[in-house]
């Protein structure tokens, strides 16, 4: 990778926001907060499944249908305002600590900004707001303006054509590694939030990778303009 990218794509949920908030709402149902991860990623996978055949729900109804089959494995029930206020707080997520200024020091530097998600739009919004870096971000694009999940291709080119520039120019910034690996298929550079983990050998190597938001902030800065 010989020159920086002319934007930037965050994925949002996990990337600049931790879904580890939500083990409260599950822990009141009388559910392990453990199950979290698992449960998300059950999500994940059902948005994937989905855009194989070429369609698509909104993540917050995968959400709420894995909710009620982790409440039934577990023997477990709640009211329909329990599952809506737990399900109500991806929109209320703090941000990672060093989100904000990863953020900053990439929009002061020039680079335009992108929030590419596969959240609804109206709590992508909201999330930004509430973490007080909206304005850094030229647009927010999600998969339901798309119409199909992350990773299909269209998901990343969508977000390339609403930005005005040929994928190849634009980077999206994932804490996934099934995330960047779709973005590097469809032709986009990729910068991967390790925080500790390791990236699967088996998928499409990032671009770039670093511990960290501010780290990768960094790597991506020190590349020549």
């Amino acid at each position: 990778m010989s020159a920086r990218p002319a934007a930037i794509a965050f994925d949002v949920i996990e990337t600049l926001f931790p879904i580890e908030p939500l083990g409260a709402g599950l822990e009141a149902m009388g559910l392990s907060p453990a199950l979290l991860q698992g449960w998300f990623a059950a999500s994940l996978r059902d948005s994937f499944s989905l855009a194989a055949i070429d369609a698509f729900q909104p993540l917050r109804a995968l959400m709420e249908a894995n909710l009620d089959d982790l409440l039934a494995r577990h023997g477990r029930s709640a009211s329909l305002a329990e599952k809506s206020a737990l399900l109500d707080g991806m929109a209320r997520l703090p941000p990672h600590p060093d989100a904000a200024e990863a953020v900053a020091s990439l929009a002061d530097a020039g680079l335009p900004l992108i929030a590419l998600s596969n959240g609804a739009a109206e709590a992508t919004e909201a999330l930004l707001l509430g973490a007080g870096f909206r304005d850094r971000f030229a647009r927010v694009v999600t998969t339901a303006e798309i119409g199909l999940s992350k990773p299909r291709r269209e998901v990343y080119c969508g977000a390339a054509e609403r930005a005005g520039i040929a994928p190849e120019r634009l980077m999206l910034v994932a804490t996934h590694p099934w995330d960047t690996n779709g973005a590097k298929a469809a032709g986009l550079m990729t910068g991967f939030v390790a925080r500790g983990r390791p990236y699967p050998s088996i998928l499409a190597a990032p671009d770039l990778q670093a511990e960290s938001l501010t780290g990768l902030a960094t790597a991506i800065l020190a590349l020549p303009g």
